[in-house]
């Protein structure tokens, strides 16, 4: 279903991806931020899927937790998507230095919470984690709906 989402324009998915995201959360203890935020994706993804899925994500993300999702990132250099790649060191190389923060003084010295919708390597949130973190952020935490399974079946 999340394929559906990000990738067929399953845009109704999106409240209840974001029930489930928050309750987890909560249950997990990580509530405790002072901005809520997400990794974009660049201007020419959002005009070819018409929506930035996980931009709806922390929208619903916000709206159960009663707090704002604020955009404090930018994707600044279309990348090939992370799906298309198949290693890890592929992935980090793909997305280093493809994203900066919009407003620093909004982050500085605060928790943030970063959310993507999976998480494969981790190449991603770790670039966007550290692009807050050089940017002022005091702390970046990072939540996805999805993680990938990376358990190697013996041949």
């Amino acid at each position: 279903s999340l394929l559906r989402y990000k990738f067929a324009r399953y845009r109704s998915y999106a409240p209840c991806y974001g029930r489930l995201l928050a309750m987890k959360l909560q249950t997990a203890g990580f509530d405790d931020f002072d901005v809520l935020t997400w990794v974009p994706v660049s201007r020419l993804r959002r005009m070819k899927r018409g929506f930035d899925q996980v931009e709806l994500l922390a929208k619903e993300v916000a709206l159960q937790l009663g707090v704002q999702a604020l955009p404090s990132l930018k994707k600044i250099r279309h990348t090939p998507p992370q799906s298309t790649l198949s290693t890890a060191a592929q992935r980090r190389a793909n997305v280093l230095g493809a994203y900066a923060a919009i407003d620093p003084e909004c982050i500085r010295e605060k928790r943030v919470l970063l959310l993507d919708d999976i998480i494969t390597t981790g190449a991603t949130v770790s670039e966007c984690a550290q692009t807050l973190l050089v940017a002022g952020a005091g702390e970046v935490r990072c939540a996805a709906i999805a993680v990938a399974s990376h358990e190697h079946k013996s041949k």
